[in-house]
C-alpha cells in the first residue's frame, strides 16, 4: 500500500474523510469495506462498534496513545473505535488512521447512530 488510502464515513447528510496508515490491520480493515455499522459512545472519549471479523495484528505494536480523530482497533474486544477526546496509552490499541476534518461534529452526536464506511476511489 504505497499510496495513501482515503475513506470515507457518511452519517445523514455529513461526510467525513479519513487517511488510513499502511499496517497489516489497515489493509484488512479495508477488506471488509463497505460496511454499515452503528457507533455507540464509549467513556465520553470515543465513538465504538463491533466489527464483523477481527483484524489481522500481525506486525501491529503493543498498543498507542489515541489522539482526537484517530480511528483505531481495540484488539481485546475486536472493535472500531473513533477518538473525539485525546486519550493515554491502551494496551491492544491499534491506529488504523485519522479523520481529516469534522470530528467536533462527530463528536457531538448523542445516542446510537449508523455509519457507513467506503474506500475512496
Amino acid at each position: 500500500m504505497s499510496n495513501k488510502i482515503k475513506i470515507k464515513l457518511t452519517v445523514g447528510e455529513d461526510v467525513y474523510t479519513a487517511i488510513l496508515i499502511d499496517s497489516k490491520a489497515a489493509i484488512d480493515f479495508i477488506t471488509l469495506l463497505p460496511l454499515r455499522l452503528t457507533l455507540e459512545d464509549y467513556a465520553g472519549t470515543e465513538k465504538i462498534s463491533n466489527l464483523p471479523k477481527r483484524l489481522s495484528t500481525t506486525g501491529s505494536p503493543d498498543g498507542t496513545k489515541a489522539s482526537i480523530g484517530d480511528i483505531t482497533y481495540y484488539a481485546p474486544w475486536g472493535n472500531l473505535a473513533i477518538f473525539y477526546k485525546d486519550f493515554g496509552f491502551a494496551n491492544g490499541l491499534i491506529k488504523l488512521g485519522k479523520i481529516e476534518s469534522g470530528i467536533e461534529k462527530l463528536a457531538s452526536m448523542k445516542g446510537n447512530f449508523k455509519v457507513t464506511i467506503e474506500k475512496i476511489i
